[in-house]
């Protein structure tokens, strides 16, 4: 299997069970020691010089990383610190699929966990804007909405922290970068407070303390109608069972539908094996959708199949004219999808250029201290040799989110999607 899934808050990171780890079965160390501090370190090291997918390392001189980082991690004072020395030996080769977490941090992708105050926090007109408030959280019983400007953190102006970790992490290299630094912005260890100052839709201000807390989500597929003959699938990952459900509703609940709209906004990727399946409900049996390529130039190609390793029963196909939804959150194995349909003129694309994410991890690399080390080893490009890897998708037509909106409830992309599909059934009919 391999793994397609961008680093982004929800959800927060893949995990897998330790039967799929590199180093499984292992005996773990101690990082409360130098010498175990150090033993992870020059596990984690090696292992990114050993199998990471581009030898040039991005431009990263990778060996003067080992040379800057391995003191500060014999100096670390706890296992935090320690990893935090390793994220910052990591962030330099600006990629969002290589990553390392903590013992405490791993977890399963397909029932992903995450740190959270309760609030999701996006760019809107260039400032940090609330997209989302956890309902019934405390967040929102102290009155954080949707469209609220976030003004300071800890006393210190967000945008300001926002542009000094753009500037230090060379985060406007690309887009997806700036994304995460936004998203990020209230991002810190769970257990932890952090005083939030934000700016009503009034122009009043109030400011909060709010805990950071583990948080469980379930990926899912939910689908709705619109206007009778129009449905909503939104579609959270590409998983094993999601692929499954998404074949029984092609087959059993689209009676009546004439258009279809997919939202993938929230969609940060899966297994390209699921993907696959999805892809291959639009798309003719044997369409190409795209190559895996190694540091060793070594690569395979994936295609759309009438039958899947995942299920018994056959793909079922649908011609019903589709619309895509996408955003920066749209990530890897999504993106994938979303090239082929748009490549195939088989859908139109609405929303926001997407994330621009797309590696693969074959297998996650268990640290010693049992740990986790996520490393990109294949690269990706689409079947007319495109890279999507810091290119991402640009939409159709874009749609992006206006404070106004949030307020309101209103989505736009949606709106305009259902506006495109009614105007094809009305072609069709005439």
């Amino acid at each position: 299997m391999l793994f397609l899934v961008s680093r982004l808050p929800f959800p927060r990171s893949p995990g897998v069970s330790k039967s799929g780890l590199a180093n499984a079965g292992s005996a773990f160390v101690s990082t409360s020691t130098r010498e175990g501090r150090l033993v992870v370190f020059d596990d984690a090291w090696s292992a990114i010089n050993q199998r990471y997918y581009e030898p040039g390392f991005n431009g990263l001189d990778w060996i003067a990383q080992r040379t800057t980082f391995r003191s500060l991690a014999a100096a670390a004072n706890s296992s935090e610190e320690l990893y935090s020395v390793l994220r910052r030996m990591i962030a330099p080769l600006n990629d969002p699929h290589t990553r390392v977490f903590t013992p405490e941090e791993k977890f399963d992708w397909w029932r992903p966990r995450f740190v959270t105050t309760g609030i999701a926090v996006r760019e809107v007109d260039g400032l940090p804007t609330v997209v989302e408030v956890e309902p019934d959280s405390v967040p929102q019983r102290a009155g954080v909405r949707a469209g609220d400007q976030i003004e300071s953190v800890n006393g210190d102006p967000a945008l300001s922290l926002i542009n000094a970790r753009l500037t230090t992490s060379l985060s406007f290299v690309i887009a997806s970068s700036r994304y995460r630094t936004f998203a990020t912005l209230l991002e810190g260890m769970p257990g932890t407070s952090v005083e939030i100052r934000w700016k009503r839709k009034n122009g009043s201000e109030r400011s909060a303390q709010f805990e950071r807390h583990w948080q469980q989500r379930d990926l899912g597929l939910r689908i709705h109608r619109e206007r009778r003959d129009l449905a909503v699938i939104e579609i959270d990952g590409f998983t094993k069972q999601i692929s499954a459900t998404f074949t029984r509703v092609v087959r059993e609940k689209l009676a009546g539908v004439r258009g279809l709209i997919l939202d993938l906004r929230s969609n940060g990727g899966g297994d390209t094996e699921a993907m696959t399946d999805v892809a291959s409900a639009f798309l003719r049996v044997g369409f190409g959708l795209g190559q895996f390529t190694g540091r060793d130039g070594a690569g395979f190609t994936i295609s759309t199949r009438s039958r899947s390793p995942l299920m018994t029963e056959q793909i079922t196909q649908t011609q019903l004219p589709v619309i895509v939804l996408t955003s920066e959150r749209t990530a890897s194995a999504a993106e994938i999808f979303v090239a082929a349909l748009k490549a195939s003129k088989r859908a139109r694309v609405i929303g926001t250029e997407t994330c621009g994410c797309v590696l693969a991890i074959r297998t996650p690399h268990e640290l010693p201290d049992g740990g986790l080390l996520d490393i990109s080893e294949l690269d990706y490009r689409t079947s007319a040799g495109d890279r999507l890897e810091r290119n991402g998708i640009k939409p159709d037509q874009i749609v992006v989110i206006q404070r106004n909106d949030l307020y309101s409830g209103r989505d736009r992309a949606i709106e305009l999607a259902i506006t495109k599909l009614t105007g094809l059934r009305d072609l069709e009919e005439k």
